[in-house]
Parts: structure tokens; sequence; C-alpha cells
């Protein structure tokens, strides 16, 4: 396994659709291990392979639920329910927070590494990675969608009302 680096905005990569992931082999196998391990060293919820570089229908998402890593290849949205609004930010865009609305709960059907379909259901925090990774694999990022960008004193603040358990 090796780090990879995080592509920043303004890279065209992460404009581009990617496209669908065809040949399940070591080569493929290689690029989620790589993406894990980039993953948990930045401390991220999910990464999508634009991120790095790699034009391919996949991505990773922290699960909340479980604390490990869900493979999304050639990941589909098939159901969104409800609504959640809160924080995002994104790896490729350091240090800039918004505040962005997301379906509370989404069911993504995708494959795994050896080309199994499966589906997953999650909610709150999962479900906005999902949607969030999803997106960039159609060359969108989270800034498209945000109603408030927070100042470094907002997001100082939103932390810690979280913290505390606060609702808004």
């Amino acid at each position: 396994m090796a780090l990879r680096k995080i592509v920043q905005q303004g890279d065209e990569c992460l404009t581009k659709v990617c496209r669908p992931v065809t040949e399940f082999n070591h080569h493929l196998h290689e690029l989620l291990d790589d993406m894990a391990e980039t993953l948990a060293d930045a401390s991220g919820a999910g990464l999508a392979a634009p991120q790095v570089g790699v034009l391919r229908r996949l991505c990773l998402v922290l699960d909340e639920e479980t604390d490990e890593f869900v493979e999304l290849i050639n990941p589909k949205i098939v159901e969104e329910i409800g609504e959640q609004t809160g924080l995002e930010g994104c790896l490729s865009i350091p240090g800039k927070w918004g505040i962005v609305t997301r379906p509370n709960r989404v069911r993504v059907r995708a494959q795994d590494r050896n080309g199994n379909f499966f589906e997953v259901e999650r909610e709150a925090l999962t479900a906005r990675a999902f949607c969030h990774e999803i997106e960039h694999l159609d060359g969108h990022l989270f800034v498209e969608h945000v109603d408030h960008f927070l100042s470094d004193e907002e997001l100082q603040a939103y932390m810690e009302q979280e913290e505390a358990g606060d609702p808004e």
C-alpha cells in the first residue's frame, strides 16, 4: 500500500465524469488499498478516485456505524429519504467548510472489489458522505451546494455547539 497525493480544487480531474470500472483485478485492489491508507492518513470521511487523479467510478466512505471503510465501485444512489442540513468539507478543498443540505437516508447499489453487487443503506453522516463522494464521480464538488460558507469563527462556534450536543 502507498499514500496517494490528494488533488486540490482547480485540478481538472475533479471536474470530469469518471468511467465505470470494468476490470476487478489486482490493479483495482491496489488502488482501493492505497485509497484506504490515504483516507486514514488524512482523517477524512470519504475519498473518491478522482481525488487521487484516477477517473474511475469508485470511492470509499467511512461508515460511522461500523467504523470501517465501505468500498463503492460503480455506485448509484437508488433511494433518498428525508433531509439533513449540516457542516461539510472536502479533502480536495482544505480549510473551506460550508453548510449543505443532503438526504438524511440513502440507499446505494454498488459493486465490491470482486465485482459482486450489493446494496447499503445508511443515514446521517454516512449518508452525507455517500452523496458527497458519489458526486465526485460526476465531476461535482460540495461547494456547488453550499448554503453558507463558514468563517473560522463560525466554524469554531459550530464545532463547540456540536461537542456540547446543543441543537441549532
